[in-house]
């Protein structure tokens, strides 16, 4: 079972890396698709943007094992609201695969009387719910961690006779106002560059489904630009595994 899931681990990098160039030419499309004479191109990449979406099919069942190891594990956190969260968002995430595995069977024919639309819809709502509590579980880390902030500062304040007024306004976590509000948190993502990079990779994720669900609709290039930011940062966090949020 380890070395399979540390074959999925590397897997994930190729998806990612798949993803990106899908996005990439979904993003393409649409800024080519008012040029009377980009026909040619858009067809290409619509082509290619197909054969990357068909290539990602390859590494479903690795993504799948994956996501059921994490569940297990995410089991035992200790905290609370985490374990909660991304217990959640990995059986989510599993029901998901499970949806698109048969999505996949109808489309090779194998099994040709399965409502593609309604296993379309059921893997969306998976894939959404997951991604909600993920962005809970970064809310709840981001709420947490400029506590942890307020408390430093508001200590160095007692230890220190000298301090500026902006500072003064950073120590209290519930202070009053939009700006010291927002001077806190920047200070907090500056110093937690994974959980940034996390937040942003959910946030872009959910325009795909926001829009499939019609919960809030967009055209392709948004949802091509979101797409290739957050293959780009699932990218460095496997290049670079200290930039990925731990557990």
């Amino acid at each position: 079972m380890e070395a399979f899931v540390n074959f999925t681990n590397q897997t994930q990098g190729r998806d990612r890396l798949f993803r990106a160039i899908q996005h990439t030419c979904m993003l393409l499309s649409y800024l080519l698709k008012h040029k009377a004479d980009k026909e040619t191109v858009i067809m290409k990449l619509k082509e290619l943007e197909s054969s990357m979406r068909s290539g990602r099919k390859l590494f479903r069942l690795g993504n799948m094992v994956h996501a059921m190891v994490a569940a297990r594990r995410t089991t035992q956190l200790p905290d609370l609201v985490p374990r909660l969260c991304l217990t959640a968002s990995n059986f989510s995430r599993v029901l998901y695969f499970i949806c698109d595995t048969v999505l996949w069977v109808k489309s090779v024919g194998l099994v040709p009387d399965i409502d593609k639309q309604k296993w379309r819809n059921w893997a969306t709502k998976c894939y959404y719910y997951s991604l909600l509590m993920n962005l809970s579980r970064d809310l709840y880390e981001i709420s947490w961690q400029m506590e942890q902030e307020a408390q430093r500062k508001k200590a160095r304040k007692e230890n220190s006779s000298q301090c500026d007024k902006k500072d003064q306004d950073l120590f209290s976590f519930h202070a009053d106002g939009l700006q010291p509000f927002l001077l806190l948190l920047y200070c907090t993502l500056r110093k937690h560059p994974p959980l940034l990079l996390d937040t942003v990779k959910n946030l872009c994720d959910l325009s795909s489904p926001l829009n499939q669900l019609g919960i809030y609709k967009t055209n392709p290039g948004v949802i091509g630009l979101c797409g290739l930011l957050s293959s780009l940062v699932g990218i460095l966090t496997v290049a670079s595994p200290h930039m990925k949020l731990k557990h």
